[in-house]
């Protein structure tokens, strides 16, 4: 629990990074960066996505908006935490010299939004009237 805390605390202090290890080439840092990035670009648009089918789809039965939009908006909110926890775990283990760190994150999202798509198609085929 208190690793957890000192991980969040440095999602906000980056600058308590840069006391550990030696510095990275400079490219590294800036790749990290441009995949944090590029984590929030699919956060937003899986928020996006979730607000779409609320308010898009009002003829489908509330239980599905519901449960599709909801699904999107916590993947949204899950990926958008994922990308700073990640970049600040690549940036420390850079300066470590450690391999990167390993995750499960982009195969959990990937299987919900895979679960969510097929969940559109059958009410695509089914029709959206309940």
């Amino acid at each position: 629990m208190i690793e957890l805390v000192r991980h969040v605390r440095l999602w906000f202090a980056p600058q308590e990074i840069r006391e550990e290890g030696g510095t990275p080439d400079y490219r590294f840092s800036l790749a990290n960066e441009r995949t944090f990035l590029a984590w929030l670009r699919t956060a937003l648009a899986l928020i996006a996505g979730g607000f779409a089918v609320d308010q898009f789809l009002p003829d489908l039965r509330w239980a599905w908006r519901a449960g599709l939009a909801l699904a999107l908006l916590v993947a949204g909110v899950l990926c958008s935490l994922r990308a700073v926890n990640h970049w600040v775990r690549c940036e420390r283990a850079m300066r470590r010299g450690e391999d990167l760190p390993v995750s499960r994150f982009p195969a959990v999202l990937s299987i919900v939004v895979a679960v969510v798509a097929v969940a559109m198609v059958v009410v695509v085929l089914v029709g959206w009237a309940g």
